[in-house]
């Protein structure tokens, strides 16, 4: 028997999920599948190469799953109510205010998946997933009615923006009734495009890796950042959010309930001296189960570092055209 779309979507909304949709499980569209394998093949993925492995199943989750007939996706929001004051904090990628998305979801797919099949007789088999497995996750969120892909390649709820953790359950059962796509609504808004300081968003839906200051902040791996990246950093630390903050649709963007998602009181405190003098100790205290762990310490204090010295440099400049050149140590 099929199992319930409208148990699955009551559960969700309990659950404290945004959207939730559903879709038969097969392969990707054909035009999707050649633009992936294209990205790849011209290493938009830069040092990430994870995400050259296992194609195949990225493309199609019944190679991920055996058995698989549908495929849920679910939104949860990390829009942060209170943020960080730009004038004496280092800012951070909001998703990372909180609590490691990754535990957080899959608790609560966990729970959605358990809720479903509270009285469904016989042997179920399902996986959850949310950006631990070859899944293109916002494709799926787009089959199954969620929202549309963006210019900048987010997922874009309508008249909710595009903060939003995106996370799957692939199951083997039928459902009664499937969602359908969103048809984009970006129009000829290019604003995203626009924002982006290192110009990773160089043509619409594409983006550039080894550009983005999401990859060189986080997932980079260098002693050192490249010149140009801590030249286009703002006042940023850890990740970007310049794309999606200059979408219009995030005018609707709604503080989040999560409980987890909220910062830490120690987080919100973090100036820019206590940031810079930050020990490893300090670090393992304040971001304990965080995403910002993915950077690592020497990975955030590498980019601390460059903004420092990447300001003072600029301040010192101006003074020294004042004539009141400041020695900074």
């Amino acid at each position: 028997m099929p199992l319930s779309t409208s148990l699955l979507k009551t559960s969700a909304a309990r659950l404290g999920f945004s959207a939730c949709g559903v879709a038969p499980a097969g392969p990707v569209d054909d035009a999707v599948a050649d633009r992936f394998r294209r990205w790849i093949a011209e290493g938009n993925q830069a040092e990430m190469a994870y995400l050259g492995n296992n194609v195949e199943k990225r493309l199609d989750p019944t190679l991920l799953m055996e058995g698989a007939q549908s495929v849920v996706s679910v939104a949860l929001n990390y829009y942060p109510a209170q943020q960080l004051d730009a004038s004496r904090q280092y800012e951070f990628a909001w998703y990372a205010y909180g609590h490691d998305y990754h535990e957080v979801m899959k608790a609560r797919l966990t729970a959605l998946a358990e809720a479903l099949l509270a009285n469904v007789e016989g042997n179920v088999h399902y996986r959850v997933f949310c950006d631990t497995a070859p899944v293109l996750e916002r494709y799926w969120a787009w089959r199954c009615g969620l929202g549309w892909i963006g210019k900048n390649t987010q997922l874009i709820v309508s008249r909710a923006g595009s903060a939003f953790f995106l996370g799957e359950i692939i199951i083997d059962r039928p459902f009664d009734a499937y969602d359908h796509p969103v048809k984009s609504r970006c129009g000829t808004c290019t604003r995203c495009l626009d924002a982006c300081p290192t110009g990773a968003l160089g043509e619409p839906y594409t983006l550039n890796a080894a550009r983005c200051l999401s990859f060189l902040t986080i997932e980079y791996r260098g002693d050192t950042l490249p010149p140009e990246a801590a030249r286009a950093m703002g006042n940023c630390v850890y990740g970007c959010d310049r794309c999606q903050q200059a979408c219009p649709w995030m005018r609707f963007a709604r503080p989040t309930e999560v409980p987890e998602f909220l910062p830490k009181p120690e987080f919100l405190r973090l100036d820019h001296a206590a940031l810079q003098s930050l020990s490893i100790d300090d670090y393992r205290h304040i971001f304990r189960g965080s995403a910002v762990k993915r950077a690592k310490y020497e990975g955030l204090m590498r980019n601390v570092q460059a903004l420092y010295r990447l300001h003072h440099q600029v301040f010192s400049a101006n003074e020294a055209e004042d004539g009141n050149l400041i020695i900074f140590i």
